[in-house]
């Protein structure tokens, strides 16, 4: 047997074993994308939740005559319309502060998120007069705002129901 028919076909083994491992290592980095992705995508909505808590706690602030009353505690989204146009008290200004959040809410989460919103005046030494909160008293209550959406942790994988919680002072 001549000496140089033996190494014939074992540079197209080594070609097909190096493809393979080549591909592996692609199809690897392939999933490591799509996690990076839905990592991404968990952590974009953490960060609308946050900012739309951030808003609304900071549209209770500037109307707390309506967070004195109650007009803000209930479950959102919420139905109701209000249009401060012309100028509101400040019951239809926490009501259209509802409508426009429960909007964001549906706009900048996955389908079907739901919030609410309880303030407590329990712990006070007196809650104030009717005439006190016309004078715009801080609020010396607190507030606890829930906010629950559903996100994918895979393609395949159900919503899981996500929460976030907040207490805060207004």
């Amino acid at each position: 047997m001549p000496l140089s028919s033996c190494p014939r076909g074992v540079t197209l083994i080594e070609v097909l074993v190096a493809m393979l491992v080549f591909s592996l290592g692609l199809i690897g980095a392939a999933g490591l994308m799509a996690m990076a992705a839905r990592a991404n995508q968990a952590a974009y909505l953490r960060t609308q939740v946050s900012f739309l808590a951030q808003n609304m706690a900071e549209r209770m602030h500037a109307n707390l005559i309506g967070v004195w009353r109650g007009d803000y505690d209930g479950n959102y989204p919420d139905a109701g319309a209000q249009d401060c146009v012309a100028g509101c008290t400040p019951s239809q200004l926490a009501q259209h502060d509802r409508q426009s959040w429960s909007g964001q809410l549906q706009t900048f989460l996955p389908p079907g998120p739901e919030a609410t919103i309880r303030c407590d005046q329990d712990g006070l030494p007196h809650a104030p007069s009717r005439e006190q909160i016309a004078l715009r008293p801080p609020y010396g209550g607190h507030c606890r705002m829930t906010i629950m959406w559903a996100e994918r942790s895979s393609v395949d994988a159900k919503a899981s129901p996500q929460t976030f919680t907040w207490a805060f002072q207004p």
